[in-house]
């Protein structure tokens, strides 16, 4: 039977490539083995912070040439990505927790490397964003990512308000010593209604997970010191879909009645509605009758 290294080993791994390598946000359990593999494959790794990916790589029995590509200099380190993998190198990027490019760097350094010319191969993995999501329910079926918000109240407010109308839900990073105002700050630009998941430290030893509405989640946070320790991710419900009213659709049904027949304009408007063909398909008939008598 093949054994699940040999099964990481079985893929090609070409070189003058750069893998985009995802690293536990918590557990160090969470650490993949094609990761593995390929961390222990790579001539040298491209790290947000070097200490940190230096103690995740001697924790797995691993030593490699490190670069430094952080948020302030990832611009310019990838032109020395891109001279090691011109020299037929294999790269690998990591972030400090999770999956590179996501509220991490990484973005940056992956533009550059295909601009020049070169590969880049994902390796998935650990992500605060989608252990979130899939612990939060079928509310969050459709959701806008939008990382973590500024950190000074006016602008902060200024961003939200320009959501309250956003009908996805909508997923939020945040630091523990901002995570009060944050809460509070939502609940202020969406009203106390909509639901929250508050995740904090996703697959760590203090873990938790809690739904309740915005106008439970500042009390809530506020009963115990320790709700507001750690990474968080906040996920928030969108704005709810306006129903549209029958004027709307008699409306809409009599205009499209002046250009195309009856069934073409009850798929049209069911279409453009989202509400139902056979009920919109009974509605213009009757629309169409009337327009005969009042002929």
């Amino acid at each position: 039977m093949t054994s699940l290294l040999e099964l990481a080993q079985a893929q090609q791994y070409p070189v003058a490539t750069l893998y985009v390598v995802a690293t536990p946000i918590g557990n160090l359990a969470d650490i993949t083995l094609r990761a593995l593999h390929v961390l222990g494959l790579v001539d040298r790794i491209a790290a947000e912070d070097t200490r940190n990916t230096g103690q995740l790589l001697t924790r797995f029995g691993l030593s490699k040439p490190l670069i430094a590509v952080h948020e302030h200099n990832e611009r310019e380190a990838a032109q020395r990505v891109i001279d090691f993998l011109r020299a037929g190198e294999r790269v690998a990027c990591v972030s400090d927790a999770g999956t590179p490019g996501i509220s991490d760097p990484g973005a940056k350094l992956v533009d550059a490397v295909r601009e020049a010319g070169f590969q880049v191969v994902p390796l998935p993995g650990a992500s605060a964003l989608a252990t979130a999501l899939s612990a939060a329910g079928d509310w969050v079926a459709t959701f806008t990512f939008l990382g973590f918000l500024p950190p000074k109240p006016k602008q902060r407010a200024t961003a939200l308000q320009s959501l309250v109308a956003h009908e996805h839900a909508m997923v939020f990073y945040e630091a523990p010593h901002r995570i009060v105002e944050t809460v509070q700050a939502l609940a202020d630009a969406f009203g106390p209604g909509r639901r929250l998941l508050i995740a904090r430290e996703l697959t760590k030893l203090h873990e938790a997970l809690h739904r309740c509405t915005l106008a439970e989640a500042p009390a809530w946070l506020a009963e115990d010191a320790n709700r507001q320790r750690g990474e968080f991710v906040l996920v928030v419900e969108g704005a709810q879909v306006a129903a549209a009213s029958g004027e709307d659709h008699d409306a809409l049904l009599r205009v499209l009645l002046q250009e195309v027949p009856v069934k073409s304009a009850a798929k049209l408007a069911a279409a453009l509605t989202g509400a139902s063909r056979n009920a919109l398909y009974a509605r213009a008939l009757e629309l169409k009758g009337e327009e005969k008598e009042d002929d």
